[in-house]
């Protein structure tokens, strides 16, 4: 189980003021990882990622900080997580920290309706999304007013169960 849920406060990185989201995951009712993700707006409405505080967890316990990186730090830079107008067809690349998460997105697809359990959206975009560090490759789909509904790999998929 993966509940992600916008914070009310927000945070600085690299300058700038970020809206923070925080992501915990769950198997067999017990904390694996607990994430705060930063998130900024542009004004020409591009969605940039600032980067991830990440704590893993083992028995209850933190066990540590695999992923974690922020803008400004080590020289890493904030990745374009979501363009502002986006076509069938542009790349995009939300992580390029070597070494740490290098991530790479392709739009596949505009004005797609997704049924899920959390009920029917329209004008989504479904994207092809590649880990270079894991080769893996995932497809995602954003839907306006919901963000993240489908998430499909080889592993299986997860769907939005319900919106808050």
């Amino acid at each position: 189980r993966v509940v992600s849920r916008l914070l009310d406060k927000t945070d600085t990185i690299a300058g700038v003021n970020v809206a923070v989201v925080e992501v915990t995951e769950h198997k067999d009712g017990q904390l694996l990882e607990l994430t705060e993700d930063y998130y900024a707006q542009h004004r020409d409405g591009t969605v940039w990622y600032f980067g991830e505080r990440v704590t893993d967890y083992k028995d209850g316990k933190p066990v540590g900080h695999e992923g974690q990186w922020l803008a400004g730090e080590n020289g890493y830079r904030p990745g374009v997580f979501m363009p502002a107008y986006p076509t069938v067809g542009q790349e995009f690349a939300p992580e390029q920290i070597p070494g740490v998460a290098d991530e790479r997105a392709k739009v596949l697809e505009l004005d797609v309706e997704v049924t899920v359990p959390a009920g029917r959206f329209t004008g989504c975009m479904k994207t092809e999304d590649r880990d270079l560090l894991d080769s893996k490759t995932e497809f995602k789909f954003y839907c306006p007013r919901a963000g993240l509904v489908r998430e499909e790999s080889a592993k299986g998929s997860s769907e939005l169960v319900r919106l808050a």
